[in-house]
């Protein structure tokens, strides 16, 4: 059996030789903010934290509007370019992506003032999370498009290559300048917006962006991206609703102490996203060939990551406290009793990533949309209920129930979605 197990993982070696890489540069990506963590939390306080959690909030929300979500389906045209232009259909994207900006600065602009007290980020500042929301799709643009390419080293290069320059950037701002949670933003924003200037220049330079207006092109963008909009949203209110009902149940202060345990915790998750980065190119290729037992071998491997996955989340949730209390600030400590639980959430949404590739492929996201959406709405209750009763703890169980629930509403839907064999044990478990 075991044998048998090693000649499939050769067999497929070019895939674990891309996830490695993507996984080496994610964790190098998280180890930067994470070494750098013992200045962070001496230069900045609690509440500074809360400022800078809260603007994250809001620029993701503001992600899942500006640029419709059409970044999304460059995955399922890139290898379908025998009927599609496919430099042409990014530059449609690129022009969806401007038209939505202004769009949503317009709408959004009566609504600061409100926008401003639920989140107790200042007004005067929220014209930074449209920017930073701009910026992100056409670094993401760019990064995704690698991906695609198979081009693991220059993916991780460009992740790495930004976040170490908005570090250092930030701390220079911060020490030298004296600016707190301000500097760390203006060190995000100056580094995002040289990224965004290379990623549009890269991309013309391998002739993957030529805007020439299609309305077929922008048509199947907005059919895709469009329905995406409540999955996104559901997502971020179950990533997103723990702070925003921290910041307004107990304050920035306990929302700092989170969002420092948050970036701990979910260390899992980055490592299933890097992961996965390199499975659904490899997935995609396979489905098209249609191939039975190849299919077996594929939900055999996902089982097999199934258990991988939780084993490693509680060893590292029972492993990452006696670590972390060396690299925490003394006003920070009190984050480490997140980890338990937002790695365990980390680890379910890795499973969930495993599953949800097989409804983007049959092109069911509206589907997909409306089930995390409602695993999102569930989580407000949820959290309310838990933060009430076990304070800030109650936001850590809370996210954690919400992306189990998720997992398994998802997995259903896959089902429904795409024919796997899913439950044929006696071929999966068939070693022999």
């Amino acid at each position: 059996m075991i044998n048998k197990l090693i000649t499939v993982l050769k067999s497929e070696k070019k895939l674990f030789t891309s996830a490695s890489i993507y996984t080496l540069s994610s964790v190098l990506n998280s180890a930067i903010p994470f070494l750098l963590m013992p200045i962070m939390t001496r230069l900045l306080s609690p509440e500074d934290y809360g400022y800078t959690a809260m603007f994250s909030v809001l620029s993701s929300i503001g992600a899942a509007f500006i640029g419709m979500s059409v970044h999304g389906s460059l995955a399922r045209y890139y290898f379908e370019q025998e009927t599609i232009r496919f430099s042409e259909y990014i530059g449609n994207c690129v022009t969806l992506l401007i038209i939505s900006t202004f769009a949503i600065s317009f709408i959004a602009f009566p609504f600061s003032g409100l926008i401003s007290r639920l989140s107790s980020f200042p007004i005067e500042w929220l014209w930074s999370v449209i920017l930073t929301s701009f910026f992100q799709f056409i670094i993401l643009l760019r990064l995704t498009i690698w991906q695609l390419e198979k081009k693991p080293i220059s993916f991780g290069v460009l992740q790495i290559s930004i976040t170490s320059s908005t570090l250092v950037v930030t701390i220079l701002l911060i020490k030298n300048l004296n600016l707190n949670w301000q500097g760390r933003i203006w060190g995000m924003i100056s580094i995002q917006c040289i990224a965004t200037i290379y990623s549009l220049l890269s991309l013309w330079k391998d002739n993957m962006l030529k805007f020439k207006f299609n309305k077929d092109y922008v048509q199947k963008a907005l059919n895709f991206g469009v329905p995406l909009i409540p999955h996104s949203l559901g997502g971020l209110i179950i990533v997103m609703t723990d702070r925003i009902l921290l910041t307004n149940m107990a304050g920035l202060k306990e929302t700092g102490l989170y969002s420092v345990g948050a970036q701990l915790g979910l260390i899992i998750n980055i490592l299933a996203e890097s992961f996965n980065k390199a499975y659904s190119p490899w997935l995609f290729g396979k489905l098209k060939e249609n191939d039975p037992r190849e299919k077996v071998k594929i939900i055999r491997g996902t089982y097999i990551y199934f258990a991988a996955i939780l084993v490693f989340s509680i060893c590292f949730s029972l492993f990452a406290p006696w670590l972390l209390s060396f690299f925490l600030g003394p006003r920070f400590l009190e984050a480490i009793r997140f980890i338990v639980w937002l790695a365990i959430g980390g680890a379910f949404n890795g499973m969930y990533f495993m599953v949800t590739n097989y409804i983007f492929y049959a092109h069911k996201t509206k589907y997909l949309a409306w089930a995390t959406f409602f695993s999102g709405i569930c989580n407000i209750g949820i959290s309310y209920t838990l933060i009430k009763h076990n304070g800030a703890l109650g936001a850590a169980q809370g996210t954690a129930i919400s992306f189990v629930i998720t997992f398994f509403l998802t997995w259903i839907l896959s089902v429904k979605s795409y024919e796997m064999p899913w439950f044929k044990f006696n071929e999966i478990f068939n070693f022999r």
